[in-house]
């Protein structure tokens, strides 16, 4: 039996995808991804399924997500599931779909929060006010 793990990353999210031969079923921290909240995330979660098309339905898709908020993790998690499904699939045409759909399902996407600075009361870029006034 072929299994396939990938990661993505997003932010501070990070995801965890493993996929095995099975019926279509896709879990998100084991919950199916029909009851996964909320909404748009879930939308977000299922485009590299919906571009896969059969690939997707003849595997089992278990994906481990933590940190970060929940769009993060959405994000995180179809660049995981997207990454896996090229990997186990091992086709160039479904690689070329993900790129032509959006790059950043096998691309991860580095930009970060900018660190906070010391003395500057929590704000990464404003201004130090001035206390001499």
């Amino acid at each position: 039996m072929k299994v396939v793990n990938s990661s993505g990353k997003r932010k501070r999210a990070i995801a965890r995808a493993t996929i095995k031969e099975g019926k279509g079923s896709v879990r998100i921290n084991r919950l199916p991804l029909d009851i996964y909240e909320p909404k748009l995330a879930r939308m977000k979660l299922r485009e590299p399924l919906q571009i896969a098309g059969r690939i997707a339905d003849k595997v089992d898709i278990s994906v481990k997500i933590k940190g970060g908020g929940f769009m993060s993790q959405a994000e995180a998690g179809r660049l995981a599931i997207a990454r896996a499904l090229v990997e186990w699939s091992g086709d160039s045409k479904l690689k070329s779909d993900f790129e032509n759909y959006d790059r950043w399902l096998l691309v991860g996407d580095t930009r970060h929060r900018e660190m906070r600075k010391p003395n500057r009361h929590g704000k990464a870029r404003a201004k130090v006010q001035k206390s001499y006034r």
